[in-house]
């Protein structure tokens, strides 16, 4: 009879679309195959005080960055300490993503604050975090890390497809994964839905009403990432040192901004989908409009989950790679990052 292993696990995760803080608690088990349940998920909303934090932490001094570090790492803590006792969890470790303010991977640098060690002493509980520095000391692009989550948790699907900040794609063939960042997503539709006063487009009904305009869609779609070979990962910087500058954006009305890019990001992700079945998650496969652009181009049957998995996947992942480190097991995978080796990403910090 083979032997099971149980490990109850809280996931965090915070996104590039800065949606909110998603805390989950979720059991893995561990027989012949992985298994997973999701007990319970919460997103906790950022106020505006954070949301302007986040969003301009790239912007600060090197001792600034440090400072929001432990105050971020603090604010998951109590979030997490919070989550435990309402709910009465007991858990074996905390796994969380913290907030990315730099990824350049050329450059060797990959930094996400939410201190590990200040999550580990609020929650009083083992904590996971930095699950991307290995890979890049070891030459890799430190991202896309969700892939083995995909691999290992969701077999059955063909093509795993997340919408988040970034469109981010696993493919399998047989026992094999690639995966990708795509293209840009929530990150760029908020970034102009809230030139209108909102925090995003709900259902694309916005987009909806624009006009695709053909220069833009052409320069989108020429933007030189998408020819560059594989392994490849987008970021903030790579945003805005490429897109936001495209000339054909100027002078447009943000109605008609939001139309086009739907058609490139319809365009981009549905071109790759050829066969078979995809599993979107992420805020993205709530958008009505996104999802039939998606469709538009696409050759493959898209599944649309619970919205259990697809608000919390990514969470669900983290919580996944924390439990692999601590068994001392690959969670980070060459093929996919272009790094040295497989590799097992993450710190582990106890509490004092």
């Amino acid at each position: 009879m083979t032997k099971i292993d149980s490990y109850s696990v809280i996931g965090v995760m915070s996104g590039t679309s800065l949606d909110g803080l998603d805390i989950i608690k979720c059991t893995f088990q561990k027989g012949d195959e992985w298994s997973f349940k999701i007990e319970k998920g919460i997103t906790k909303k950022y106020s505006k005080n954070w949301l302007e934090l986040l969003k301009k932490s790239h912007e600060k001094s090197s001792k600034e960055i440090q400072i929001n570090d432990n105050i971020y790492g603090d604010y998951i803590g109590k979030q997490v300490s919070s989550f435990i006792k309402k709910n009465d969890f007991k858990i074996d470790l905390v796994a969380s993503h913290g907030h990315t303010v730099f990824h350049q991977p050329k450059n060797k640098i990959t930094l996400q604050i939410g201190n590990g060690q200040n999550i580990a002493d609020i929650s009083k509980s083992t904590t996971i975090s930095d699950f991307r520095s290995m890979d890049i000391n070891l030459n890799g692009q430190g991202a896309p890390l969700v892939p083995i989550g995909d691999l290992m948790l969701f077999p059955q699907y063909k093509y795993c497809l997340n919408l988040g900040g970034f469109a981010n794609i696993s493919i399998k063939r047989k026992d094999k994964i690639k995966a990708y960042d795509v293209c840009p997503a929530n990150i760029i539709l908020n970034h102009f839905t809230r030139k209108l006063g909102k925090e995003y487009d709900k259902n694309g009904l916005i987009g909806q009403k624009g006009i695709c305009d053909l220069k833009l869609l052409e320069q989108l779609n020429n933007l030189k990432y998408y020819s560059i070979e594989k392994p490849k990962s987008l970021s903030r910087e790579w945003l805005e040192n490429n897109l936001l500058n495209l000339k054909a954006l100027q002078n447009l009305e943000i109605e008609n901004i939001l139309a086009t890019l739907y058609e490139h990001i319809g365009y981009q992700i549905g071109k790759i989908l050829n066969e078979k079945n995809v599993l979107v998650t992420g805020g993205g496969a709530h958008n009505h409009f996104l999802i039939e652009k998606i469709k538009q181009y696409s050759k493959s049957k898209i599944i649309i989950p619970s919205k259990e998995i697809i608000d919390f996947k990514e969470a669900l992942i983290f919580g996944f790679l924390g439990v692999l480190k601590l068994r001392n097991e690959v969670n980070c995978l060459k093929e996919v990052t272009g790094a040295d080796r497989d590799n097992i990403g993450g710190e582990i910090f106890q509490p004092n």
